[in-house]
């Protein structure tokens, strides 16, 4: 697929290079900067300072998915993220997607201004989402995960870890099932992206080993988003405790899946993954 038909804008392009995503947390309670922009006017800045650095797309959420986290009602999503996507949409034209896995929030969302749903149930925890994405025309991103976030844990934390046959093909085999779903419900297939889901009920090996086959998820010809940037395998990898410490790990990984054909990437540190894509480019054209 060359472009993303989403709601109310012109397709979005999947040209030579990923899209960023910037990462904009309305949460006190997030892995990596929960708290930083928990306030609507701290969120909304933060919001256009993304944009300015190079984002793409913006994807905002108003809960915490980390390992751990404990459950926000639709209604305090809705009041955290809906006044900060609609000042946003007022003030730039920028793809908005917001992070939710529940349809109510999914609909405040867009009719803020949002165009894209991110699922990290893949629409297993509320099926109504689907029905928001058909009747919206608003793109679609369908994670995998082995769990909810508060059953889960960090990747590096494990006492037994995950089980599977194969991680990929697992991984894949799911994704494909997600997807049916959400065509069964009306949702186009051209509007439907696949998240792998990097730590998500997957452990340091298993991280490692679907971000070295990438391109096996990407040979099902729907766009790959991969959301790797300061996760714990990483950490685990390099010897960074702090995830604010794994710019480095996160650029080297995302240069990874670049060459695994990722079309999303979705990231924290937007200005530092534009300078390794534009130089990518520069190279490139040589």
């Amino acid at each position: 697929m060359a472009c993303w038909p989403i709601a109310a804008r012109a397709p979005i392009s999947f040209a030579e290079r990923p899209l960023l995503a910037g990462i904009l947390n309305c949460t006190p309670d997030s892995f990596s900067d929960g708290g930083k922009f928990a306030t609507t006017d701290h969120a909304i800045a933060h919001g256009l300072r993304l944009i300015n650095e190079g984002a793409d797309i913006l994807d905002v959420g108003g809960e915490s998915t980390r390992p751990g986290a404990q459950r926000v009602s639709a209604t305090d999503q809705i009041r955290r993220i809906e006044p900060v996507i609609r000042s946003l949409r007022q003030q730039s034209n920028i793809p908005i997607s917001v992070d939710t896995t529940l349809s109510l929030v999914a609909q405040s969302a867009i009719a803020a201004g949002a165009n894209i749903v991110n699922d990290v149930s893949g629409g297993e925890e509320d099926e109504n989402i689907f029905s928001v994405a058909a009747n919206t025309g608003a793109g679609l991103i369908l994670m995998h995960r082995l769990r909810p976030p508060g059953q889960d844990e960090y990747s590096d934390q494990y006492q037994i870890n995950p089980v599977y046959n194969d991680v990929v093909q697992d991984v894949l085999a799911h994704l494909l099932r997600l997807v049916e779903r959400a065509l069964s419900f009306g949702v186009r297939k051209e509007h439907v992206v696949i998240d792998p889901g990097f730590g998500f009920g997957k452990s340091v090996n298993d991280n490692f080993t679907l971000l070295r086959r990438l391109s096996e998820i990407n040979q099902s010809q729907i766009p790959v988003l991969a959301s790797l940037s300061r996760k714990s395998f990483l950490g685990a990898a390099c010897g960074a405790k702090n995830p604010s410490e794994r710019l480095p790990a996160s650029l080297a990984a995302a240069a990874l899946a670049k060459q695994g054909g990722v079309a999303i990437l979705r990231v924290h540190d937007v200005l530092e993954h534009r300078q390794f894509l534009s130089i990518s480019a520069a190279c490139t054209a040589c």
